[in-house]
C-alpha cells in the first residue's frame, strides 16, 4: 500500500472514530429520553422470532404481531396482579419491623462486633438518631408513595417524562414488533456492499448470542426469584418473599444475587427469631438454589452464551450505570455481548493475518508439525 492510500485509510478510520464519539456523546445527553425506545426495541427484538415462526406457519404479519403483543400485555398484567399486592404487603411489613431491626442492630449486632474487634462504633455513629430521623421524615411525608411522588413533583418535567415513558412503551413495542424486519432491511441497505458479508455475519452472531443469553437469563431470574421467595417463606421469614425477589433480580450480576440474599436473609432470621437454626435454613435455601442454578438452570437455559468472565459482567454493569444511568445498566450486557463478538472476530482476523503468522508461516507450521526439533542447518 502506497503512502497516499495509507493516509486516506487513516483519515477514513479517524472519521469513523469521530462519528462513534459523537454518537456516544448524544447517547449520554439523550439517555433519559431514549430509555423507552431502547426498552421497546429490546422487547420487539425478543418477540420478533415468535412473530417469524407464526408467519412461517401461514399467519399474516399483522395477526402474528397482534398475537405476540397481546401475549406480552397479558403476561405483564398477570405479573402486576400477582406481584404488586405481595410486594406492597412485604414493604409494609418491613416498615413496621424497622424499630425491631434498629433495636437488634443497636443492642445485639454492634455490641457483638465491638466486643470482638475493640472498635467503638456506637460512639462514631448515632444510629438510633439516624433511624428516628428516617422514620420521622417518612411519617411526615406520609409513606413511601408520598415521598417518591413529592420528590418527583419537584420537577414537573421529570414527572411528565415518567408518565410519557410509561404510556409510550406499549405503543413503541407494537411498532417495533410490526416493522422489525423492515428496519433490519433498511439498515442492511446502508452497509457498503464490500462489507455486507462481514456485517451480516457479525449481526447474526451477535443476535444469536444475545438473544439466547437474555431469554435464558430472564427465565433463570424468574425461576430463582420464585424458588428463593417460597423457600424463605417456608423457613418462616416474614420478609422472605421480598428478599427472594431481590435475590432473583440481582442474579444477572454474577454472585451478587445469592450473596445479597444470604446477607439479607440471615439478618432477617436473626432479627425475627434470634437463633442460628433459621439462619441455617436460609443458607440451605440458597445452597440448594445455587446447586440447581449451577448444574441445571444455567447450563440448560443460558450456557456460556455471552462468553464473558463474571468480572467483566460486573464491570460492564457498573460502568454502564456510571456513564448513562439506568439506560447504561440496561444496555451494559447487550453492548458487552456485541463487543465480545467483535473481539472474537478481530482475534480471528489477527490470527489469520501476516502480522501474527509471519511471511514463512506455512514452512514454520510444517516443520512444527513433523519435527520434534527444528531441522539442522543444511537440511531441506
Amino acid at each position: 500500500m502506497d503512502p497516499i492510500q495509507e493516509i486516506a485509510q487513516f483519515f477514513r478510520r479517524l472519521k469513523w472514530t469521530a462519528m462513534a464519539a459523537v454518537v456516544c456523546w448524544l447517547l449520554w445527553l439523550l439517555a433519559p429520553v431514549l430509555t423507552p425506545f431502547v426498552l421497546a426495541a429490546l422487547l420487539g427484538w425478543l418477540g420478533d422470532p415468535l412473530v417469524d415462526k407464526l408467519q412461517a406457519r401461514g399467519r399474516s404479519r399483522n395477526f402474528a404481531v397482534g398475537l405476540v403483543f397481546t401475549g406480552m400485555i397479558v403476561l405483564l398484567l398477570v405479573a402486576l396482579v400477582l406481584l404488586v399486592p405481595t410486594i406492597e404487603r412485604q414493604v409494609l411489613t418491613l416498615w413496621e419491623s424497622l424499630p425491631t431491626y434498629r433495636d437488634w442492630l443497636m443492642l445485639t449486632a454492634l455490641p457483638w462486633v465491638e466486643a470482638r474487634t475493640g472498635l467503638e462504633i456506637t460512639q462514631w455513629l448515632d444510629l438510633s438518631h439516624l433511624f428516628e430521623l428516617i422514620r420521622g421524615n417518612w411519617e411526615r411525608a406520609g409513606g413511601v408513595a408520598t415521598t417518591l411522588l413529592g420528590y418527583m413533583s419537584r420537577s414537573g418535567f421529570a414527572l411528565l417524562t415518567m408518565v410519557a415513558n410509561a404510556a409510550l412503551l406499549p405503543v413503541l413495542t407494537f411498532f417495533f414488533l410490526r416493522d422489525w424486519d423492515v428496519l433490519v432491511e433498511r439498515i442492511a441497505a446502508l452497509i457498503p456492499r464490500d462489507h455486507l458479508g462481514t456485517a451480516s455475519r457479525l449481526a447474526r452472531d451477535t443476535s444469536d448470542v444475545l438473544g439466547a443469553f437474555l431469554r435464558g437469563q430472564f427465565l433463570v431470574m424468574l425461576i430463582l426469584g420464585v424458588m428463593y421467595g417460597l423457600g424463605l417463606w417456608a423457613v418462616g421469614l416474614d420478609l422472605g418473599i421480598l428478599i427472594g425477589i431481590v435475590a432473583g433480580l440481582f442474579t444477572f450480576i454474577p454472585y451478587l444475587g445469592p450473596t445479597s440474599g444470604i446477607i439479607l436473609g440471615s439478618i432477617a432470621a436473626l432479627v425475627q427469631y434470634g437463633d442460628w437454626q433459621h439462619v441455617a435454613g436460609v443458607l440451605a435455601v440458597f445452597g440448594i438454589g445455587q446447586v440447581i442454578e449451577t448444574y441445571g438452570l444455567t447450563p440448560k437455559l443460558v450456557g456460556d452464551r455471552i462468553g464473558l468472565h463474571p468480572v467483566a459482567v460486573i464491570f460492564a454493569v457498573m460502568a454502564g450505570g456510571q456513564l448513562f444511568g439506568f439506560l447504561g445498566m440496561l444496555l451494559a450486557l447487550p453492548l458487552a455481548a456485541v463487543i465480545n463478538v467483535l473481539l472474537r472476530f478481530a482475534h480471528e482476523r489477527y490470527v489469520a493475518s501476516r502480522l501474527y503468522a509471519g511471511t514463512q508461516s506455512a514452512i514454520v507450521l510444517e516443520a512444527t508439525a513433523h519435527h520434534t526439533h527444528p531441522p539442522e542447518h543444511g537440511q531441506g
